[in-house]
């Protein structure tokens, strides 16, 4: 790696800049653990996915995270479970520098930094290797607690709907209802109500309004009057049919008369005894 020439600010900001993958690499070194350091004889290693870093400064001081992407263009690693509230309440991950990092575990999987480090592939564990199994996660692992109605939900007609008894005797209800017209019996048990069923072109009524609507007209019109007129609105009374004959003749439309002193349109005059 070229050393800068140049203490100058904006020449070391150019040249961080300019600088291609390789030597991007390079700058993004992390310091090793007094333990790894020892192990391994070696100062620091370039960063890569998988490693363990512990954070050295910041809000998140002292939590030891994997990493989960190296941006070598803003020159930043992005962690596990290290995130940032936003302003719409949402969380992001938050780009941490490599100079507030210290590597704690190294990823060996790759055979180029185990002949790097002088490491043999029978002196790692298979967690170095990265062939161990991952431990199952806290949420994974609780069983989800019986809720106190369960006796209660019933399976639905529908495979994945739960339903309670009350709501299956609505929905059981609303069925028949609508099965009654096409010819189907109606639900057991319901005694049929006598008159509930209407000719068409005539009101569905219920008892207690069929007995208010009797007794109305009982009162208005005397005790042959009908509890239950049409749509027609047919007269049942003398006067009511007389009302409407007299509504049902149309009035033939008046013709209005010219005045006397009206000139006939389209028609010249008749001659005078004087005109020659």
């Amino acid at each position: 790696m070229a050393r800068q020439s140049s203490s100058a600010p904006r020449r070391q900001r150019k040249a961080l800049y300019n600088a291609d993958s390789f030597h991007r690499r390079r700058r993004m070194s992390v310091p090793l653990s007094r333990e790894l350091r020892a192990r391994f004889h070696c100062r620091s290693v370039p960063v890569r996915k998988g490693d363990t870093v512990r954070i050295l400064s910041g809000s998140y001081v002292g939590s030891e995270e994997r990493v989960a992407r190296v941006d070598r263009r803003s020159y930043s690693v992005i962690l596990n479970n290290i995130t940032l509230k936003t302003g719409e309440q949402k969380q992001k991950p938050l780009p941490i520098r490599t100079g507030q990092l210290l590597l704690t575990k190294l990823n060996l999987s790759d055979a180029w930094r185990r002949r790097i480090l002088s490491v043999r592939e029978e002196e790692l564990t298979p967690e170095e290797l990265g062939t161990a199994p991952e431990a199952p996660t806290a949420a994974a692992t609780e069983t989800p607690a019986a809720s106190p109605d369960a006796a209660a939900v019933l399976p639905g007609p529908e495979g994945d709907m739960h339903l309670t008894e009350a709501e299956r005797e609505f929905l059981e209800d609303a069925g028949t209802e609508e099965e009654a017209p096409m010819g189907k019996a109606p639900k057991k048990g319901a005694p049929e109500e006598a008159g509930s069923k209407a000719p068409s072109g005539e009101m569905k009524l219920t008892p207690k309004e069929t007995a208010f609507f009797e007794s109305a007209e009982k009162e208005e019109y005397g005790p042959d009057a009908k509890a239950v007129r049409t749509h027609k609105n047919a007269p049942h009374t003398a006067e009511e049919e007389e009302i409407a004959g007299e509504a049902e003749e149309t009035p033939e439309p008046a013709v209005a008369k010219p005045h006397p002193s009206a000139k006939p349109r389209g028609k010249s005059r008749p001659p005078k005894e004087g005109d020659a």
